[in-house]
């Protein structure tokens, strides 16, 4: 692994810890509301592992969260308060072992309702979140940058080229697929109608 996987594999690593420990629920609970085996569940916590984004997928619907908190860095991790402006050079991206696609996270560190992802996806490859968070308020929306994307949102399918603009609800599965010869790239953005705000610095 390079050091910039290795830097992503290990805030994986840490969210899922603390997501899972917020829940109150050892690695075998987690791994039968998953389906993810528990050794599976324990290399990934151990930051040995380079999960597929549809395992990562499976342990966020699980923990009642959308994938991109398994990328969310904790502020409470560092001595001074969260940043409101991420530098270019400080954004991680994370590329998905299986289909190949990556995506960066564009958002600072800083508590917001908005959370902004960067994602390259490769020729003739498919991405499917099969799993849903029920009577959920968080919402996205996909802009696409340049190619071509079909995106199924349920039972419904669309196509998007480049300027298209499609807005979700996820509370339904989700398949992303490139049916060209040629990469895609598209702006994610995230909304939560509830966050937690900033604290207050004493």
């Amino acid at each position: 692994m390079t050091d910039s996987s290795q830097d992503v594999n290990t805030l994986i690593a840490r969210r899922l810890r603390e997501l899972r420990d917020g829940q109150g629920w050892s690695l075998d609970e987690l791994a039968e509301r998953s389906t993810v085996s528990r050794s599976a569940i324990s290399l990934i916590e151990r930051a040995q592992s380079s999960p597929t984004a549809t395992v990562l997928d499976k342990l966020a619907m699980a923990l009642n969260v959308p994938l991109a908190s398994l990328f969310e860095p904790d502020a409470c991790q560092s001595e001074t308060a969260p940043s409101p402006l991420s530098r270019a050079g400080e954004q991680h991206s994370w590329a998905d072992p299986s289909s190949g696609y990556i995506r960066r996270n564009l958002s600072p560190s800083f508590p917001s309702p908005i959370q902004l992802v960067e994602v390259e996806f490769p020729a003739k490859q498919r991405v499917a979140y099969d799993t849903a968070i029920p009577d959920t308020d968080i919402y996205q929306q996909v802009w696409l940058i340049e190619g071509t994307m079909d995106i199924s949102v349920g039972a419904e399918q669309w196509r998007l080229k480049r300027g298209d603009c499609l807005a979700m609800r996820l509370d339904s599965p989700i398949v992303y697929h490139n049916p060209t010869n040629k990469p895609a790239r598209y702006l994610v953005a995230l909304a939560r109608l509830a966050f937690n705000k900033p604290r207050k610095q004493s």
